[in-house]
């Protein structure tokens, strides 16, 4: 990081309102990856069934893709604090429901199912909300900084909630999901203390806007073909519902080691995060896209068919690399071509099919898992992923020969 980068970021960071909303989203962050460890190696122990997994992912899609729409349009209306304050406290019923059962000591598959349900609307509201509040927190000169720092905290949270979750899990589940709703509550604390925000001036409520953000992606055409081709990939390639049972199957790790591999795509991410803060994609964007997305489906291969540790854990950190190549660019895209009028609403847009790709996936990776073998199931899906990036580089030409970013290009055309 060169020393104006990290001028930028001290600047930053020196804006007390987001300053909060950063420490906020890493304590909710990794309290969301703490749960996911838990409760994902608490439903395999009860059920000892892959499918039990895939219907956790179908849990949280369900009220995430029925509420995300309008959650768009409630962040571009209202006090944008308050809407993740409401998200954080769902996520809370959510760890609650599972403390309890836990305390309860009679293990219920329902109740997890009821706790990932809440999970899911929780992320309904805080991913566009998230996404829409940081410009309104610094000024638009620190705003590349203000985004780069909520990457960084979050993919730290992303390689440490996982190891964490999993090391406290072997004091017993209620101590990770205590730990979780401590950490919750903090972030919703944080949120409340930053200053209220003004609801904009037609701040009306009408139905037809809330798909102002799909009408916008789809009139878009790189920028649709850049979220769609994450949604078929991680889709198809979603081998992270599945650790639990290699941790305890394959590998014989236990949830400790558990939280190593859920933490290790996180690794590659950070590491590959470093590496573009140093030389970003500037060129060949579109190439580079479909380049990490092709990374990620070999990485899945490699993983799905691995039996040693220490190379699974080699083939999930190049997957979370791959992953994040394609992160990077479709962020960049939907930023770079969004109003603000209409951020949240695009925003529910990307998230869409963020948590398509992740929950859905995560429910057809233990359907397959449970129709065809495990190991069949995640190679299978990391040749659908290759199959995926060859079908859009044929259908969105557009964006495979794309070489700038539109900022770029419209700096070049400026006289």
């Amino acid at each position: 990081m060169s020393a104006a980068d990290r001028g930028q970021w001290r600047e930053a960071l020196r804006h007390p309102d987001f300053a909060r909303y950063a420490a906020a989203r890493f304590a909710a962050t990794l309290a969301w990856q703490m749960l996911s460890v838990a409760a994902g190696w608490q439903l395999y122990a009860m059920t000892r069934d892959p499918l039990a997994l895939g219907l956790a992912g179908l849990a949280q899609f369900l009220p995430f893709v029925t509420l995300v729409l309008p959650a768009g349009q409630i962040a571009d209306v209202a006090d944008r604090r308050l809407v993740l304050v409401a998200a954080y406290a769902c996520e809370v019923v959510s760890a609650g429901v599972l403390l309890w059962l836990v305390w309860s000591g009679q293990p219920q598959v329902w109740a997890v199912y009821l706790a990932m349900a809440f999970f899911g609307a929780g992320r309904a509201f805080w991913m566009p909300t998230g996404q829409a509040i940081t410009p309104k927190l610094v000024p638009p000169a620190l705003f590349p900084a203000a985004v780069a720092i909520n990457s960084t905290l979050f993919q730290a949270a992303a390689v440490g909630g996982p190891g964490l979750g999993g090391l406290l899990y072997l004091l017993g589940a209620d101590v990770v999901y205590s730990v979780v709703t401590a950490l919750l509550l903090l972030a919703m604390g944080l949120v409340l203390a930053i200053t209220p925000m003004a609801v904009s001036a037609r701040a009306a409520w009408q139905l037809r806007d809330t798909l102002d953000g799909l009408r916008f992606v789809f009139r878009q055409r790189i920028v649709l073909g850049a979220i769609s081709l994450d949604l078929f990939a991680v889709l198809f390639g979603g081998a992270t519902a599945l650790l639990p049972i290699y941790a305890a199957d394959v590998l014989h790790v236990g949830p400790a080691g558990l939280g190593v591999l859920r933490a290790a795509p996180g690794l590659g991410a950070v590491l590959m995060a470093a590496l573009l803060a140093v030389y970003p994609i500037g060129r060949h964007v579109g190439r580079w896209m479909f380049g990490g997305v092709a990374v990620f489906g070999l990485a899945t291969i490699a993983f799905g068919a691995s039996t040693d540790f220490r190379f699974s854990l080699l083939a999930l950190v190049c997957l979370g690399a791959g992953d994040m190549v394609s992160i990077y660019i479709r962020h960049m895209l939907v930023q770079l071509e969004t109003p603000d009028a209409i951020r949240g609403r695009v925003s529910a847009v990307n998230a869409i099919f963020i948590g398509s790709s992740n929950e859905l996936g995560e429910f057809e990776s233990g359907l397959t898992a449970r129709l065809f073998g495990l190991v069949p199931a995640v190679v299978l899906g990391g040749v659908a992923t290759l199959g995926v990036v060859g079908i859009f580089m044929k259908c969105f030409p557009e964006l495979r020969r794309m070489d700038r970013f539109p900022e770029a290009r419209r700096a070049e055309a400026s006289p």
